[in-house]
């Protein structure tokens, strides 16, 4: 066992049996580890980061992504298989994957807007975390205002009547955000879809427009 992941699992027994363990807990723990190491290689951290998501334990999964994050500045052409594979093997919540997609996934997404045709990809997998990732893993790029090359749109079509309420969620989610810095495109969008969308979706979609426009669309 990597002497790093030993310590993770050590140091979260002692935080467990002295208090109820929180992500904010866990988050400055991972801060101590990732500054903790010798080595940050984006390929040793990346095998650190295996290692825990080996043990698939929810605690040890936030100390991995967030090291992946941490080493962004590293991201080369290899990542995205990397990320990819971690997305199917090991993600199977959906607290899993809004912090693995909306950090390090996301990053990676927002600085190479050409793998946009993988993720569109996505949509039609069997999966359906592959399918919520789909459109959860844009938010970083459309939050920053960064997404030229990628079309939102697309994915909530691809998604539109999916029939999991998980992934219906996640692409309202995400037209929430577009709807923050693009709210024409965004109500546009649910005009023209409103009979065919899901209400959960919609109303996810909804909630940052000003009263009146909220109120106007939700009659629809």
């Amino acid at each position: 066992m990597v002497k790093t992941v030993k310590l993770a699992i050590d140091k979260l027994q002692e935080l467990e049996q002295s208090s109820h363990l929180v992500t904010g807990d866990i988050r400055k723990l991972s801060s101590e580890l990732y500054w903790g190491l010798h080595d940050k290689s984006i390929d040793h951290v990346f095998s650190i980061c295996e290692e825990l998501l080996e043990k698939r334990q929810w605690a040890l999964g936030v100390i991995a992504y967030d090291f992946a994050f941490r080493v962004k500045k590293q991201y080369n052409d290899t990542t995205y298989e990397v990320f990819y594979r971690w997305l199917r093997e090991y993600v199977r919540g959906w607290g899993d994957c809004d912090d693995f997609c909306t950090h390090a996934f996301g990053e990676l997404i927002r600085q190479d807007k050409r793998l946009f045709e993988q993720v569109l990809s996505w949509t039609q997998s069997s999966d359906f975390w592959v399918r919520r990732a789909s459109a959860v893993v844009l938010i970083p790029a459309i939050s920053k205002k960064e997404y030229d090359g990628i079309n939102p749109l697309m994915i909530a079509d691809a998604l539109l009547v999916d029939d999991h309420h998980l992934v219906l969620k996640g692409y309202g989610w995400m037209l929430k955000v577009l709807s923050v810095v693009d709210p024409s495109m965004v109500k546009d969008y649910l005009i023209k879809n409103h009979a065919r969308m899901p209400r959960v979706s919609f109303r996810y979609a909804c909630e940052k427009f000003d009263k009146e426009t909220r109120d106007s669309l939700m009659k629809l």
